[in-house]
């Protein structure tokens, strides 16, 4: 009888005790093995994944199809770039990603004189700055996330805020921006706060993540320290309804209290005992 073919024979593959764990975490855990190495299946699921964070960070953000998504909100669009010329500067020059190029701070510059709406004195002042936010969309680590998420965001968002007479700024799309760069466009345009809507670096398992960062009364210079992020935006990570309210609520207190960042907490998360889950560890079975 050929080996294959025996009833006893030992299993291929050894299933990995803590593969329950899986049903609540998108890691990589309970893989399983074959003899001291790791399984094929669990290999090239791997190699993909690493294939699809790389494409995503290499991706170009189609910013004509995106601006003329972002039409249906009738804020008006504004096209900028960053410091950095290309993808490969980006990448290896992190700070020009966090500033604008000339040609775009001309653009910001020259709008909001024709305005009329630059302040002669105190222009640190809220009251000196004609809108009260600012969105800039940029692509970041990952244009794929900014593609896919973007637009249906910012349709639960900017509607609300219409609504309770915020007065928006123009989106702007920076192109190879960093998160830094939303200060500048903030303090540029004149916005007392500034909402950046960025891809996130890809991960193995989100190569599709959005960022939102946040920052009261922008202006070069400002540290992280100064902001407050809401990570990974999309429907396999923190839906766009949650984030929204997130949002909503993080710039209803930084405008009541004039700041972000460290001095400002989100205080929308449920305790644990309005969701039922009280104080028990979820790994450990239920007595009784």
């Amino acid at each position: 009888m050929a080996q294959d073919d025996r009833s006893d024979a030992p299993p291929l593959v050894h299933a990995n005790p803590w593969a329950a764990l899986r049903h609540f975490t998108a890691a990589r855990i309970g893989l399983g093995r074959a003899g001291v190495s790791q399984p094929t299946q669990p290999q090239l699921a791997f190699q993909l994944a690493h294939a699809q964070a790389r494409d995503a960070v290499h991706l170009a953000l189609d910013l004509d199809a995106l601006q003329q998504a972002l039409a249906s909100l009738k804020l008006g669009c504004l096209r900028l770039h960053s410091a950095a010329t290309d993808r490969d500067t980006y990448l290896q020059r992190p700070d020009l990603g966090r500033r604008l190029d000339a040609a775009s701070r001309a653009q910001l510059t020259e709008r909001r004189d024709a305005g009329g709406s630059r302040a002669t004195a105190g222009a640190d002042a809220p009251t000196a700055r004609p809108y009260d936010l600012a969105f800039v969309v940029a692509d970041g680590l990952s244009a794929l996330a900014i593609g896919s998420h973007a637009l249906p965001f910012l349709q639960r968002m900017v509607p609300r805020l219409r609504d309770e007479g915020w007065r928006i700024a123009p989106i702007s799309l920076v192109e190879q921006g960093r998160v830094a760069v939303a200060d500048e466009v903030g303090e540029l345009l004149g916005a007392r706060l500034v909402v950046i809507l960025i891809g996130e670096r890809p991960g193995l398992s989100s190569p599709d993540s959005m960022g939102l960062y946040m920052t009261w009364m922008p202006r070069v210079g400002l540290t992280d320290a100064s902001r407050n992020c809401i990570s990974n935006v999309r429907p396999a990570g923190l839906p766009y309804d949650e984030a929204a309210d997130k949002l909503h609520w993080l710039l209803t207190e930084a405008r009541r209290r004039e700041l972000t960042g460290v001095g400002l907490k989100d205080e929308t998360a449920q305790p644990a005992d309005a969701l039922g889950l009280g104080a028990r560890n979820f790994l450990l079975p239920d007595k009784g």
